[in-house]
């Protein structure tokens, strides 16, 4: 003690600023290179030196998780091979403009589709419900430009012109049911009138179609105009509590247009199903929509973790689990969340509800925040209806983040994360909501304390360079 007292009273001012420094700079070294190493490979350096090489030594065990599911290897290879960009689909629960957003916005003064998401809407009407021979059909011609007109009463005004011309005319019932009635039940009215007009002109059109190729247009669009409109009588059914009978139309639709499937009719049946409870028919959906060389979706994904967890949650329990480990249904029930979790990160934070929904866009980006908001809005009822499968999600979604290979860019079970999805969302949902970015790995421990550490050291040696004198004083004592 006396020697190290005798050594510290020889040690002048500038050895101690030399030794601040020179800390200084080696922590400034790590903290680089730890930053460095988290970039590359998504984990701390000396943390995994520790948990690979010093753990075993102590005798401590690495927990590892759970393998992924049989299903996963060939989905991501298959995905990988299909690896689509930031295509914006529409909506298959998407609401009644005069009856549900109209409503929203007397209410709050608040706008809840933005013009992108609306004008691709036009777009999908020219689309659907325009063909070349509409010339040969004046009230068609007049839908046509009023599918064009972008002032709703003017729309309006178009669907009577052609009603008109035509008491038939199935376009101008439907424009007239999706934004001039203020209520479900007018809505349905309107469109009972189109589906009358719709399967005449469809029959006459079935008569015809092979004559020229003009005609064959015309049986698409007269197709399409049926199709959709009963597609709207059933969410019509739907939204009105006739849950069976629109059950039944969802599932007489999809027999009748089989080839139409990436209308993505299941998604709205799916939903009809779990209200009515009929867990045993989702699943006969499921399998056969939940294929790997079809199309994922937040509503295919998160209902087949439902599934599975329905069948543990109720006796799920975080601190029995961690005492004797996950029984086979728990381990099915948490790798089909982390899936899900995996495709669509945004959606467990509207289902928790940490974040707060708004109305839905009638587009959505698939794996994107209009997705969530999309699929949340609707859903949320029957995660809340199975006792615990909150409770379930809530303690291992996040889990799934831990799974994914770093850089983000990579995936598991799925092809990489689109950086796409954040700006089309922006594009897609109103302003006054906040967008969902995906969640971004969070820095290890060891950064924080070399960052730490080099800036405590620096800010030493500065405090050693002004005030030499008193920070001996300060390190001898």
């Amino acid at each position: 003690l006396l020697t190290v007292t005798m050594f510290l009273s020889t040690l002048t001012p500038k050895f101690y600023f030399a030794l601040t420094v020179t800390s200084s700079f080696i922590s400034g070294l790590i903290f680089v290179f730890e930053w460095w190493h988290f970039r590359k490979y998504g984990t701390s350096f000396i943390e995994q030196v520790s948990v690979s090489h010093l753990r075993p030594l102590i005798g401590g065990a690495e927990n590892s998780p759970p393998a992924p599911a049989a299903f996963s290897a060939g989905e991501n290879e298959s995905s990988r091979q299909n690896m689509p960009e930031c295509k914006v689909w529409r909506n298959p629960l998407n609401l009644f403009r005069g009856a549900e957003y109209s409503r929203y916005m007397w209410v709050t003064g608040k706008e809840p589709l933005t013009y992108y998401d609306m004008n691709l809407s036009a777009q999908d009407h020219q689309t659907f419900f325009t063909c070349d021979t509409d010339a040969l059909r004046p009230s068609d011609t007049v839908m046509q430009k009023a599918w064009r007109e972008r002032n709703p009463q003017a729309r309006i005004k178009a669907a009577y012109q052609a009603l008109e011309l035509n008491n038939d005319c199935a376009t101008a019932y439907v424009l007239l049911a999706e934004e001039e009635a203020t209520t479900i039940v007018d809505a349905e009215k309107y469109f009972k009138q189109a589906l009358k007009a719709g399967e005449m002109i469809y029959r006459k059109s079935q008569n015809c179609h092979s004559q020229s190729p003009q005609h064959e247009a015309q049986l698409r669009r007269d197709t399409n105009v049926l199709v959709y409109v009963k597609r709207r009588l059933a969410m019509c059914a739907r939204k009105l509590g006739r849950i069976r009978e629109a059950v039944k139309m969802m599932r007489d639709l999809m027999k009748e247009f089989p080839l139409l499937s990436m209308l993505n009719i299941h998604e709205n049946l799916l939903e009809a199903l779990l209200e009515l409870q009929a867990y045993a028919d989702v699943q006969a959906v499921l399998a056969k929509y939940d294929d790997i060389s079809l199309p994922k979706s937040a509503a295919i994904c998160y209902t087949a973790a439902l599934l599975k967890a329905r069948a543990v949650s109720e006796r799920f329990s975080p601190e029995t689990a961690s005492r004797r480990g996950l029984s086979t249904a728990e381990i099915n029930a948490v790798e089909a969340i982390h899936r899900a979790v995996e495709f669509n990160p945004h959606v467990p934070k509207y289902l928790l509800e940490m974040k707060s929904l708004v109305l839905p866009p009638e587009h959505i980006l698939k794996r994107g925040d209009s997705e969530a908001v999309a699929y949340a809005f609707f859903h949320l009822q029957h995660w809340k209806r199975i006792e615990g499968a909150l409770n379930l999600l809530h303690c291992t979604w996040e889990g799934t983040f831990r799974m994914i290979p770093y850089p983000l860019e990579k995936g598991h079970l799925f092809y990489p994360y689109p950086s796409c999805t954040e700006t089309a969302d922006r594009e897609l949902l109103p302003t006054f909501h906040e967008v969902s970015v995906y969640p971004q790995k969070e820095l290890p421990f060891f950064i924080h304390f070399t960052a730490g550490l080099c800036s405590f050291s620096a800010m030493l040696a500065l405090l050693t360079h002004q005030f030499p004198e008193l920070m001996v004083i300060f390190a001898k004592a």
